[in-house]
């Protein structure tokens, strides 16, 4: 009988991942068999201490890295530099977004439903809505998600990437179900997101089989030793990275696989919506780099012309369409979109310096938009968020600290100098300039000036219109909202004032190991 070895594990590198999963199991059971009462203040100091631990472990693990211990569990994980930088990444943007889902305070029984299955416009929707505590399984779900992002980044194989996509995927296609008030649109964003997210899914396992294909493996060094060498069918090749591109662009927002995002922006939860645009970003950025520089770095001019169009509509795209938005949701997500197409331009790059800037801006943008999506949850009126701009006119006059802070986020988005949105254009903008891009460069700051004019567009209405008949209030915020809103504002500031801690960060997590 033949013996079986078990795979070598490195625990060390794994254990940012095994955390957050063992906590998300933990909340499992404290929804299962703690009171209701006291289900929320121990799912939100679980999730929290867990994160917590997590982040811990990554930075202990930061300056042990090298080429013999990165890859573990059998070559199915490879914990290098750039993936450890974006675990930490991921936990400190979903601890920030983890404050907001846990806010208590704006409304009774937070932002979202005491129970889904509880029929929309019923008798006894109306009385969760009014009274009752909201649901705490979002705790785990939130925690499961990022536990599965740690894993995204980090995947070393198509497969153990497949398996990390859905184990982010589908906690997220619950959450945008789960609003407390408008449910119908928030169930319709849910079904959209999960129904498009299946087909990518699909599109990316059939990449997978083919890319298997061509290479007779499914480890990024396999693949790349193939694609080096010349064998096998490159027509399997240049199909396989078709589709499996297309599941990652999918979950990146890029044109014209983009579809889903206004609509699940605006109908998902705002808390459950921050977490989206920053970490699943952050995610989906991390496995594109994972693939294209480990896996297909042989091909490079081969699918860089794909790329650079699809990179030129979303920007256009993106930015074009945000300045014909009247809801904020609607108009953040598509400037998420122009931002993906901000960050396919330092993909281009294809260096060191290519890497760092997507790394640099996949940083500064989650903490903005964080802290955007933690303003728009203060202004209120009865049916709960104000998210119609009209409703926003004359907020400066009402509320001019909070008009201010807002202000700051949006120059951000703008990229005005002195921001965190200036340095981190900057940055993915000179990688493709370094890169022999020079024109998309062109198309980026041509599609920054469009997308400038809403921005611009929401502080002229907050400061300088006058206050409509219906006028929505700015509600004091929670201390967690309160924490979340300020890690956001002052790290856009401050990477914006003095960005070379970041850069210096990026550049030296910029290596791949194969």
């Amino acid at each position: 009988m033949k013996d079986i070895s078990l795979p070598h594990l490195n625990y060390a590198a794994l254990a940012p991942m095994l955390i957050l999963f063992g906590v998300a199991c933990v909340g499992v059971l404290v929804d299962a068999f703690a009171p209701r009462k006291a289900r929320y203040p121990i799912q939100l100091v679980v999730a929290l201490v867990g994160l917590i631990a997590a982040f811990v472990a990554v930075v202990l693990r930061a300056g042990k890295v090298t080429a013999e211990n990165a890859i573990t569990a059998a070559g199915a994980v490879s914990v290098d530099k750039p993936a450890l930088f974006l675990q930490g990444t991921l936990i400190v943007l979903g601890a920030v977004a983890l404050l907001l889902i846990g806010e208590r305070a704006l409304e009774r029984g937070g932002p979202f439903v005491a129970q889904a299955a509880i029929t929309v416009g019923s008798d006894a929707d109306q009385r969760q809505a009014a009274r009752e505590s909201g649901a705490t399984e979002v705790f785990p779900l939130t925690i499961f998600s990022l536990s599965g992002m740690l894993l995204f980044v980090a995947a070393n194989d198509l497969l153990t990437m497949f398996v990390a996509l859905e184990v982010f995927s589908l906690p997220l296609y619950l959450l945008c179900a789960l609003a407390r008030r408008r449910r119908l649109i928030s169930q319709e964003a849910a079904l959209k997101y999960f129904l498009l997210g299946a087909y990518a899914s699909a599109f990316f396992l059939f990449g997978l089989a083919l890319l298997y294909g061509f290479a007779g493996g499914i480890t990024f060094a396999k693949i790349n030793e193939s694609a080096q060498n010349g064998t096998g069918n490159i027509t399997l090749l240049y199909a396989g990275l078709a589709l499996v591109s297309i599941g990652l662009l999918f979950k990146a927002a890029a044109v014209p696989f983009h579809v889903w995002t206004p609509d699940v922006y605006q109908g998902a939860p705002t808390p459950v919506t921050s977490l989206m645009a920053a970490c699943t970003k952050v995610a989906a950025f991390g496995g594109l780099l994972r693939v294209l520089y480990a896996g297909f770095d042989r091909v490079h001019w081969d699918y860089s012309p794909i790329i650079a169009a699809i990179a030129v509509l979303t920007m256009l795209v993106g930015s074009i369409l945000a300045v014909t938005q009247t809801d904020i949701k609607r108009l953040l997500a598509y400037s998420s979109i122009a931002n993906a197409g901000y960050l396919l331009v330092g993909v281009l790059g294809n260096s060191a310096l290519g890497l760092s800037s997507v790394m640099f801006y996949l940083v500064a943008y989650g903490f903005t938009v964080i802290a955007a999506f933690a303003v728009i949850t203060l202004v209120r009126d009865a049916d709960g968020e104000a998210t119609h701009l009209s409703r926003w006119a004359g907020l400066g006059r009402r509320s001019p600290f909070y008009a201010t802070v807002f202000t700051v986020i949006l120059l951000s988005f703008a990229g005005i100098p002195l921001t965190s949105g200036f340095t981190s254009k900057f940055a993915v903008f000179s990688a493709a300039g370094g890169g022999d891009q020079s024109w998309l460069v062109i198309v980026g700051v041509v599609s920054s000036m469009i997308l400038a004019f809403p921005y611009l567009r929401v502080v002229v209405m907050m400061w300088l219109s006058e206050p409509g008949e219906q006028t929505p209030s700015v509600s004091l915020p929670g201390m967690l909202t309160s924490a979340a809103l300020v890690i956001g504002v002052v790290i856009t500031i401050f990477v914006g004032v003095a960005p070379q801690p970041l850069l210096h960060l990026t550049s030296e997590a910029a290596n791949f190991i194969r």
